[in-house]
């Protein structure tokens, strides 16, 4: 069951997350990769492709908040 959660995992950005777009991080869970959406955790800040990001908030079923590590 922990493997599972994604609040605290660590992922990389697939898809430039920042203010007015729907980012894309790919997370391991479940004995591999998924893809979820994204949203910056600071309002105006961009996250850019290949950018190592924790994920800060779990939206069900498949959206993420993010911070740059």
């Amino acid at each position: 069951m922990a493997d599972q959660r994604v609040i605290g995992k660590v992922g990389r950005v697939t898809g430039t997350v920042g203010p007015g777009r729907l980012g894309e991080v790919m997370i391991e869970v479940r004995g591999g990769s998924e893809a979820f959406n994204a949203y910056p955790a600071e309002p105006e800040q961009i996250i850019a492709r290949g950018s190592r990001v924790v994920i800060v908030e779990h939206l069900p079923p498949r959206t993420v908040i993010v911070s740059p590590v």
